[in-house]
């Protein structure tokens, strides 16, 4: 479908590019998409051989239902549900938006960071929709895939991506925009109706926080020293106003 240019340094000052389709199976993200599948593929047979127990066991349990989080307190669904999936379009967008844009932040910022700001963004959309819907069930990534979308966009904006469909490279921060729109698309086919809105929200307002918050710790960090700085006297000795 398209692929990335990736920045190589020269004698120049300035870069060229290469063309990269994805960025590899970093190993977080091969992690995450063998999780997936192999709970896909478990979903799958069990569907078709036991109807009755996927549903009245199988989601029951592990799929994001805001009422039993609520009430009967299953904390559990706020992670679980992130592996789960309606249907192969739904399951192949995310796992393509994952490994696409996935595997250049794992290498940016690391396996562990990139594997918590995953799960931190998934529980993140789905605690959203525990406490603003009351939609009786969801599933699927697409929560996580938002936030890593939002920090593709935000730590790359200008890196160019070649679609095999477009004829010229567009900046990331415009790819990320035209995959949310499709993401959302396969998403609401397998989730269904409005709620995948407030999910993804969840995932985007999450992953922002996320983003953000260095740059306000440093600003309050910064404010926090000027003013101890400002009260000491010309000689270095505190004085009192």
């Amino acid at each position: 479908m398209g692929g990335i240019l990736e920045p190589q340094e020269t004698d120049m000052t300035y870069y060229r590019y290469r063309f990269s389709f994805g960025y590899g199976l970093t190993p977080v993200i091969k992690n995450l998409m063998i999780i997936m599948g192999a709970v896909f593929l478990f979903q799958f047979v069990l569907e078709t051989f036991g109807a009755a127990a996927y549903r009245h066991y199988f989601l029951y349990y592990f799929a994001l239902i805001p009422s039993l989080v609520l009430s009967n307190y299953f904390i559990w669904q706020l992670g679980t549900y992130i592996f789960l999936h309606q249907d192969l379009f739904h399951i192949f967008f995310n796992l393509f938006s994952l490994w696409m844009f996935g595997g250049e932040l794992e290498n940016y910022w690391g396996s562990k960071k990139f594997l918590f700001y995953f799960l931190y963004c998934g529980i993140g959309a789905g605690i959203v929709t525990v406490l603003l819907s009351s939609y009786p069930l969801i599933i699927g990534a697409s929560g996580a895939i938002w936030g890593i979308l939002l920090a593709f966009g935000w730590l790359f904006p200008n890196r160019p991506i070649l679609l095999i469909f477009f004829p010229t490279p567009i900046p990331a921060k415009y790819m990320v925009i035209i995959f949310g729109f499709l993401e959302l698309y396969f998403s609401r086919m397998g989730t269904g109706g409005v709620i995948a809105y407030l999910t993804h929200l969840g995932g985007v307002i999450f992953g922002f926080f996320y983003l953000v918050y260095p740059m306000i710790r440093q600003k309050i960090r910064r404010e926090y020293y000027k003013r101890k700085w400002s009260q000491r006297g010309p000689k270095g000795g505190d004085y009192f106003h």
